[in-house]
């Protein structure tokens, strides 16, 4: 079941302890802090208009048609692989203490809860023909970090970057070689492609969505970068200065890869294409680099603490999202006659105001020391 933690217990939960991956929260809740409303104040900058600076960023927070690369296209894989992150950490400390049995039995319960509150998050059982029930957001981070942890847990480094490398050129391989059943075609169009003929012959059959079951692969090597970003942050044997320069030249590499072989091989997040996670796993080396530089080797951690209150709780804001009427209270604190003095700018007024209330409830949840986990 999932669990609260309060007062000493959640302290003894935290990620925080011991502070040598605070950046990893800091990241956390970098990626939070969009989902949880400041996007919605960028997109609002439209009203500005759709040219030059205003009109580049609100563009950054809408996802691609098919294919291309925006920010917002960052945000679901940058969690996959801090996901892989944080598995590492949190199945090495049990397999030490309870053994790998343990672990197991972890794994499985919290992959079912996970997948669960995506179920309930995607209006449940009810809307089962609604394609998000069964390939939403939360269900792909679920099965994402089950498969993930199952190769952690039963296969050496070296063993998992073969996996990862097969992957990424087995589903490269298979969309631009294989031809589509019933077209006789090479399927690389938003219409015409393996992860769309997949949805459409497994029951319920779908027939199109943003997240899929075929995506499900590739997305456990985005999860894998993250295992990979792990070990090598952790190994005691390299310098900060190393691994910083080395993470930086590993996101530049793997960028300027993915957008090379996207030349090729679409660069798409609704099929998940292995470039798309190239160059979504480049994007999450660089700026975790930049966080553990700042955060854990410069110390310069003044201006953290509002992405620490997000980070360390992204579950429970993330169904808070979905279950309060966030939206309905910022109108009620800032609309009607006072948006209307600000026109046009009333629904960016609202925006910031639904991003200040969820601060205010991040703030409340860390300061009681309350935290979901699963």
């Amino acid at each position: 079941m999932s669990t609260v933690y309060t007062g000493e217990a959640a302290r003894e939960q935290s990620p925080l302890v011991g502070g040598r991956l605070m950046s990893l929260d800091v990241l956390r809740g970098f990626d939070m802090f969009w989902i949880i409303g400041a996007d919605s104040i960028v997109r609002g900058l439209r009203v500005v208009g759709d040219e030059g600076v205003p009109g580049f960023l609100a563009k950054q927070f809408e996802h691609m048609r098919w294919e291309g690369f925006t920010f917002y296209d960052l945000i679901f894989p940058l969690f996959i692989f801090m996901i892989g992150m944080s598995l590492v950490l949190s199945l090495d400390k049990m397999v030490a203490r309870d053994g790998k049995r343990k672990a197991y039995v972890r794994v499985v319960r919290r992959t079912i809860l996970l997948f669960l509150l995506g179920v309930f998050y995607d209006n449940g059982v009810a809307e089962i023909y609604d394609e998000n029930v069964l390939c939403g957001v939360l269900q792909r981070l679920a099965l994402s970090y089950f498969f993930t942890s199952l190769l952690y847990l039963n296969f050496k480094p070296r063993a998992l970057f073969g996996l990862l490398v097969f992957i990424l050129i087995g589903y490269w391989l298979l969309f631009c070689f294989v031809p589509v059943p019933g077209t006789g075609e090479i399927g690389l169009t938003r219409e015409n492609n393996w992860a769309r003929y997949v949805d459409e012959h497994i029951p319920p059959y779908y027939s199109y969505d943003p997240e899929n079951f075929l995506g499900t692969i590739p997305a456990v090597g985005s999860c894998l970068f993250g295992v990979f970003a792990a070990l090598f942050i952790r190994d005691s044997k390299q310098s900060d200065t190393r691994k910083v320069l080395i993470f930086m030249g590993i996101g530049i590499a793997m960028t300027v890869t993915g957008y090379l072989w996207g030349m090729h091989f679409p660069i798409a997040k609704r099929a998940w294409t292995s470039t798309y996670v190239m160059v979504a796993g480049g994007y999450s080396f660089i700026l975790l680099d930049l966080f553990y530089w700042i955060i854990d080797v410069l110390q310069m951690r003044w201006w953290i603490w509002p992405l620490v209150w997000i980070g360390v709780n992204p579950l429970a804001l993330y169904m808070a999202n979905n279950i309060v009427d966030f939206e309905g209270i910022g109108e009620r604190l800032v609309g009607g006659p006072m948006a209307a003095m600000v026109d046009p700018y009333g629904q960016l007024l609202i925006a910031a105001a639904v991003l200040f209330v969820t601060l205010v409830l991040a703030w409340f949840l860390y300061t009681r020391k309350i935290f979901l986990r699963l």
